[in-house]
């Protein structure tokens, strides 16, 4: 006989188990818990829904690069995912702002397009420059079509336009078609290593934020 603790809204439960039936039970919590978590994370992006702070710089720079019919809550989306809509925030690779752009990836941009322009850590500007950037990476991948664009570009926001291709190039000797973003994602280890689980999460991610908001 096995004792399992599960404590629920403040309240101790004692459950008592056979041996036999402790697997199944130990499947069925973590299964639970996993659920639990999920459904926490999506309540969580849910609350963006309503931080409406910076949606005209969304709203108007997706215009501008990618004309009025494109979603420019997919581009909110990728903040959610990049920063949580911090202005302040700095990873520790040097990434900085809403839009979490390198200092070298924000100063090119600036260059091409003039108007973009003053510090990184501005929303306006970051979110300006970051959708430029995106509208770049977009037209690249101006074979793919639908959402499949759309995973291209995000895959090259978060790892590198240069490591998407080479992933590409790995699964196309492989037998898997390049044009699609899950034929090419198991591949992507071999470019990146570990890293590759945070992109194909980065990926999923921005598209699951974009549900809910």
């Amino acid at each position: 006989m096995q004792t399992i603790y599960i404590i629920y809204k403040g309240k101790v439960n004692v459950i008592f188990l056979k041996e036999e039936r402790m697997k199944w039970s130990w499947i069925l919590l973590l299964f639970l818990f996993a659920d639990f978590c999920f459904a926490k994370t999506i309540a969580n992006f849910e609350q963006f829904r309503y931080i409406t702070v910076y949606d005209e710089y969304f709203q108007n720079y997706s215009k501008k690069f990618f004309g009025s019919d494109f979603d420019w809550k997919l581009f909110k989306s990728q903040a959610i995912a990049e920063s949580n809509l911090d202005m302040h925030a700095k990873s520790s690779k040097g990434a900085g702002g809403i839009m979490q752009l390198l200092p070298s990836t924000f100063k090119e941009v600036s260059k091409k397009n003039p108007n973009i322009k003053g510090s990184l850590f501005d929303p306006k500007h970051n979110i300006a420059a970051g959708i430029f950037y995106n509208k770049e990476l977009y037209d690249l991948w101006h074979t793919k079509e639908g959402n499949e664009r759309i995973h291209f570009m995000l895959a090259s926001y978060n790892a590198g336009k240069g490591n998407i291709i080479k992933a590409q190039k790995i699964a196309l000797k492989n037998g898997k078609d390049p044009h699609i973003w899950k034929s090419i994602s198991p591949y992507l280890k071999k470019v990146t290593g570990k890293r590759s689980k945070e992109t194909i999460k980065y990926v999923d991610k921005v598209k699951r934020i974009r549900e809910v908001i």
